[in-house]
């Protein structure tokens, strides 16, 4: 992690999930975090929305310029980035994996701008809507309205003793009587 933003929250983060995978939504406490909530956001796991925006800092709205509250983070990528984005968001989101990326955006001047995406996972808990954080940090401050997000690197943070495939967690979740089709 390069931005001073990153490293604060992830660092934050990282104390308050303790032994845990992941912290529970409700131990992140924004007033702990005061100075980095200009490039903190919270995203809702829905992949067929493109991973809509739950709470967006100002300065993410104003890199974007525009509100992005229930917009789609997806979309502010490029065509060529976009799917890639949405696999790195549902592994953070599925298998609890915190990620880094390198991001790249276009200015109004047609200059390109550097930035660094942080996605962290919160703990999934049953029948509770599945959420991700994270920070979006531009590494120069004026960089006014960016358009046409496109990755650049990305690497997932650190590797857990052992990955659970995305069925056999979701079935960990599932309570109570479960129907087979098929089965005699």
């Amino acid at each position: 992690m390069k931005h001073p933003s990153s490293r604060a929250f992830f660092a934050y983060w990282n104390k308050k999930r303790g032994t845990a995978r992941a912290p529970d939504r409700a131990d992140i406490d924004p007033a702990a975090v005061r100075g980095l909530l200009g490039d903190i956001f919270v995203l809702s796991c829905e992949p067929n929305l493109g991973f809509p925006f739950r709470v967006a800092g100002t300065r993410v709205c104003a890199l974007a310029g525009t509100d992005l509250k229930d917009q789609s983070f997806a979309a502010l990528f490029t065509d060529a980035s976009r799917s890639e984005i949405e696999e790195i968001t549902t592994i953070v989101a599925d298998e609890t994996l915190g990620a880094i990326a390198g991001v790249t955006a276009v200015r109004e001047d047609g200059s390109k701008a550097h930035l660094e995406l942080l996605l962290l996972p919160f703990n999934a808990r049953p029948h509770t809507p599945v959420s991700v954080t994270g920070v979006l940090a531009p590494f120069d401050d004026e960089c006014g309205t960016l358009s046409a997000f496109t990755l650049t690197s990305w690497r997932y943070l650190h590797q857990p003793e052992k990955l659970l495939p995305r069925a056999i967690r979701k079935l960990q979740i599932a309570r109570g009587l479960m129907v087979y089709e098929g089965l005699r």
